[in-house]
């Protein structure tokens, strides 16, 4: 069974958008990232990992967004079998996003540091979705 670990919120204000998260209801912070694709926080409640991300790049944003979009983004599911997962979410008419899995060099066997996006995926109703083996920064191992 897959398991809700990651939401990711693109903002404008990657600052302004933590702040208030750890403020209100508090989240630690747990990573940061800033690199040509986008800059902001890693947020964790110890079982869900919250990114806060301002995206510059078109690409990684993906086709329904742009770089000026507010709101969530993304959801990320951590499951038992990667491979397994991704036979299931094809045979589903869910296939990986491949520009967007090339722009982030994300991939089965290269993940980020072992935390992390392994694949994206587009979801039913324009939802992208990321699958994890590993997991994400600040989630609970299992």
């Amino acid at each position: 069974m897959g398991k809700i670990k990651h939401i990711a919120i693109a903002t404008q204000e990657p600052e302004k958008t933590a702040k208030f998260y750890k403020d209100v209801f508090g989240l630690e912070e747990v990573g940061q990232v800033s690199n040509d694709n986008a800059e902001g926080f890693y947020l964790s409640d110890g079982n869900i990992n919250i990114a806060i991300l301002r995206f510059k790049n078109e690409i990684l944003v993906g086709e329904k967004f742009d770089t000026n979009y507010s709101g969530i983004h993304h959801i990320g599911f951590q499951v038992d079998d990667a491979e397994a997962a991704d036979v299931k979410l094809r045979k589903a008419d869910a296939f990986p996003m491949e520009e967007i899995n090339s722009t982030l060099q994300a991939g089965m066997s290269r993940g980020h540091g072992g935390k992390n996006v392994e694949l994206k995926y587009n979801g039913p109703d324009g939802v992208m979705i990321d699958i994890s083996q590993t997991g994400w920064v600040g989630t609970e191992e299992e």
